[in-house]
């Protein structure tokens, strides 16, 4: 890999590799390999799909479970088949089926290839020439097989330290996308849409480690300048990273702090989307220029992507669940928006899927209200 493609993945992921080379394996296809001898990331593929596995069950098993001390007064010793009753348990919001589905959608072939073209990542590929021909780098599955051998390759790199992979698999994943709740703003897609539609490329991120000396005046402005997230004093100690943001080169370099790399790229986002509005750079359009044609799978999405541009308060949601007459449960979903009259509901087995469906039949609603 050339040096500046090598600081470019290193940057995006917020990992310096202490073995360049392992990075450059990543990269390479069996195809450069069979025509040019070395090593290529087939192996690598295996292991970080292992380790990506184990990073993200670690994930989860931080946002939905905790141990929980046991209410229970029996004595040790006194449990089913003689085994100790213990003093805390583990417990979770989501069992297991509902795990493995989620799980399953932030490591999904799919998934993991759209992070590749958001990351820009595809196009440093070392492949042989059959595979240039065939143009190879846009396939899904080439991509996701990427995807996993960086994350390899960080494991043998860093002695499988989950920490530092679990690390750079929040940045490479964007995990926040997953846990935003119905009231929060996903500054990170709209500055990628945002740099998509005016300039036709990707955004850039460069995460760094900070150790709570570093001030300001530290980061090397462009002639623009510099534009800085705002601290309290008594949030300072405990932030971690630091990700900056380039966009187009008119446009200062923004930074933003986090505890996680999750949360400083969102952070940065959203310093730059506010950015963005202040100065005249987004303006807004008639309601039906903002999202693609609506659709029962993006409705969520889009009915937030109207609130965050200010045609009306962010939607509310209200469950219920029931059974039918089988035993199998039933959710209810009702999708409630301020300063609207109306409310749609939708059931389903499928509380996601009742969520969808209701979202869609407000985000209906408000485009014919406007017109």
């Amino acid at each position: 890999m050339e040096n500046l493609a090598l600081q470019m993945v290193q940057g995006q992921t917020g990992y310096t590799f202490k073995n360049p080379a392992l990075l450059r394996q990543a990269f390479t296809r069996r195809s450069y390999s069979e025509e040019h001898g070395g090593e290529n990331n087939e192996v690598l593929e295996f292991i970080g799909d292992k380790a990506l596995d184990l990073a993200v069950v670690k994930h989860l098993i931080r946002i939905y479970g905790k141990m929980k001390a046991d209410g229970s007064a029996a004595p040790a010793g006194s449990g089913a088949n003689g085994m100790p009753v213990g003093m805390n348990e583990f417990v979770c919001s989501q069992n297991e089926g509902e795990l493995t589905k989620i799980k399953s959608r932030m490591v999904g072939k799919n998934y993991l290839a759209k992070r590749i073209d958001e990351l820009g990542f595809a196009q440093f590929i070392i492949m042989g020439e059959g595979d240039r021909k065939n143009k190879v780098e846009n396939a899904p599955s080439v991509k996701e097989d990427l995807f996993e051998a960086i994350i390899g390759a960080v494991a043998l790199d860093c002695g499988w330290n989950l920490e530092e992979i679990s690390s750079v698999v929040e940045a490479m994943l964007c995990l926040n996308d997953f846990f935003l709740s119905d009231t929060d703003d996903n500054y990170v897609q709209l500055i990628q849409e945002w740099e998509e539609k005016v300039n036709h490329t990707i955004p850039l991120f460069w995460f760094h480690t900070w150790h709570g000396v570093e001030t300001y005046g530290m980061i090397v402005p462009t002639e623009s300048g510099a534009v800085f997230q705002k601290l309290p004093s008594r949030t300072i100690g405990r932030l971690k990273h630091l990700c900056d943001l380039k966009l187009l080169d008119s446009l200062p370099v923004f930074r933003g702090w986090g505890e996680s790399k999750s949360e400083a790229r969102m952070n940065v986002c959203k310093l730059a989307y506010e950015y963005l509005l202040r100065e005249g750079y987004i303006k807004k359009t008639d309601i039906r220029d903002e999202i693609d044609e609506p659709s029962k799978e993006f409705a969520i999405n889009q009915l937030e992507i109207l609130a965050r541009r200010g045609y009306f308060p962010l939607p509310k949601y209200d469950f219920s669940q029931d059974y039918d007459e089988d035993g199998n449960p039933v959710w209810q979903c009702q999708c409630r928006l301020e300063g609207f009259q109306t409310q749609h509901s939708e059931k389903s087995s499928s509380k996601k899927d009742a969520k969808k469906s209701a979202a869609l039949k407000m985000l209906l609603y408000v485009l014919k209200c406007r017109e």
